[in-house]
């Protein structure tokens, strides 16, 4: 059933289902037990009725706050409310207005299937006004968030069976994963391509927001992007969010750190400096087989300065829909996302706001993310200069909603001449500093500048 509703000068038909609403709450008045098998899926505004929703309100406050439901108390706070006319004839109605308790599951389906519809309908006059009355937005703003509006529309909660589950059907699942990891068939987490760090994380876990943090010139653009080329190379998508540096300069740092891999069976050097200059024929020939071995990798990027959370979320839902393997997601970094409109937080806040919709979109692509992020300066005035997590720059709440936090440190950035003395120059300490699902640590890569590249130190080749 649907009524029409004038709106903005044109009558519009918004869905509904009267008749549900009164069996859905004739059946809760009259047999109140029956609350436990709707009341975590039933919600007041799938009550298109006023009156049928401030009904609904009263039962379910009485549900939540005393454990008991009876006809006098929901009599009781309707006069209280004073909303309602004859609230005695009105209660009557709904009691009679049931056939039997087994309409009850049907009558709260329908309820949701018509607020979906309204939600839907709503999402789409929102929409209209967005690009008629937001007409100096840009369009990909526009298109952001009216992919966010659509997103909200269509996200219904599923129902009870869908959130409570079995324990014996977990157990079977973890089974079955346990079985084909001890196969070789697959594994606890994405591996990275670096043994040390995967032996201490066994691999960056779905739905995980991983944050990677280091102070400015650390290495850790180079890092993520050894990972993403590391990850690609078997055959699993990544889509990378530059933020800072665009989308030649990525290409430019792909090629120089795989110029590295090039190295040894006579082949000629070549650099970074190199590189940026003049090729000569045998190291053009090296290169030219260097993006050859580039092209195929099934890696996409995105090189925006200023965006939002919701222009991140639509892309990304963008790529996973046209690319359903997609396997993790970079984003370089933190600092760089734009706030949305809420200004009134202070830069604290907003900088948790984002972490928590980053986390958050891990979870509905059911991929890992990887965050990266600065520290903040206290950690030069310390004698030891190993990041800790107080370090996390601008909010605690980056580490209260990351699942994992690696630190990099290089000791010879800071100690060039004691790092020779310790015989750790070029040494970089990748620090687990948190790990929901694992052990924390330390792994030692070591760091090669002229390649902006980082490998085990067991995978070094000698000059």
């Amino acid at each position: 059933m649907s009524t029409a509703i004038k709106t903005a000068g044109a009558w519009r038909e918004y869905p509904h289902d009267l008749e549900a609403e009164r069996r859905v709450l004739g059946i809760l008045i009259k047999y109140p037990h029956r609350i436990d098998s709707v009341a975590d899926r039933l919600k007041e505004e799938y009550f298109y009725s006023p009156t049928h929703r401030l009904i609904y309100q009263i039962i379910a406050r009485l549900y939540q706050t005393e454990g008991r439901i009876s006809y006098t108390q929901i009599y009781n706070h309707l006069r209280k409310e004073n909303q309602v006319q004859a609230p005695d004839q009105t209660l009557l109605e709904l009691t009679e207005s049931f056939a039997s308790k087994a309409e009850l599951e049907p009558s709260v389906e329908a309820l949701r299937e018509a607020y979906g519809r309204r939600q839907i309908l709503q999402a789409a006059e929102a929409i209209e006004k967005l690009v008629l009355q937001e007409s100096d937005l840009p369009l990909e703003t526009c298109q952001a968030r009216a992919q966010e509006l659509i997103f909200q529309a269509t996200a219904l909660e599923g129902g009870l069976a869908e959130e409570i589950k079995d324990l014996s059907e977990i157990l079977s699942r973890c089974y079955v994963n346990l079985v084909e990891r001890r196969e070789g068939k697959s594994s606890y987490g994405l591996r990275i391509g670096f043994p040390s760090i995967d032996l201490l994380t066994t691999g960056f876990k779905k739905r995980d927001l991983i944050i990677l943090a280091a102070r400015p010139s650390m290495g850790k653009t180079s890092l993520a992007l050894n990972f993403a080329v590391n990850v690609a190379r078997r055959g699993t998508p990544v889509l990378i969010f530059s933020l800072e540096m665009d989308d030649e300069q990525i290409g430019d740092r792909l090629v120089i750190s795989e110029f590295f891999r090039s190295r040894g069976n006579g082949a000629p050097r070549i650099t970074a400096r190199d590189y940026a200059t003049r090729l000569d024929d045998q190291q053009l020939a090296v290169a030219k087989e260097v993006f050859s071995d580039l092209y195929r990798l099934p890696i996409k990027v995105v090189d925006r300065r200023g965006i939002t959370t919701s222009v991140i979320r639509a892309k990304a839902r963008k790529v996973k829909a046209e690319v359903p393997t997609l396997g993790l997601i970079i984003i370089d970094y933190l600092q760089l996302i734009q706030p949305g409109r809420d200004t009134n937080k202070n830069w604290a806040l907003l900088v948790g706001d984002i972490v928590r919709e980053i986390r958050d979109l891990a979870g509905e692509l059911d991929l890992p993310i990887i965050l990266l992020s600065q520290l903040n300066r206290g950690v030069e005035s310390r004698d030891n200069k190993r990041p800790l997590l107080s370090d996390l720059r601008d909010s605690g709440n980056i580490e209260e909603f990351a699942d994992m936090v690696i630190f990099i440190y290089r000791d010879d950035y800071y100690y060039p001449e004691k790092a020779r003395e310790r015989g750790t120059e070029g040494q970089a300490e990748v620090i687990i500093a948190k790990n929901r699902k694992g052990e924390t640590g330390k792994a030692i890569l070591q760091f090669i500048p002229e390649f902006t590249r980082f490998v085990d130190i067991t995978d070094r080749v000698e000059e």
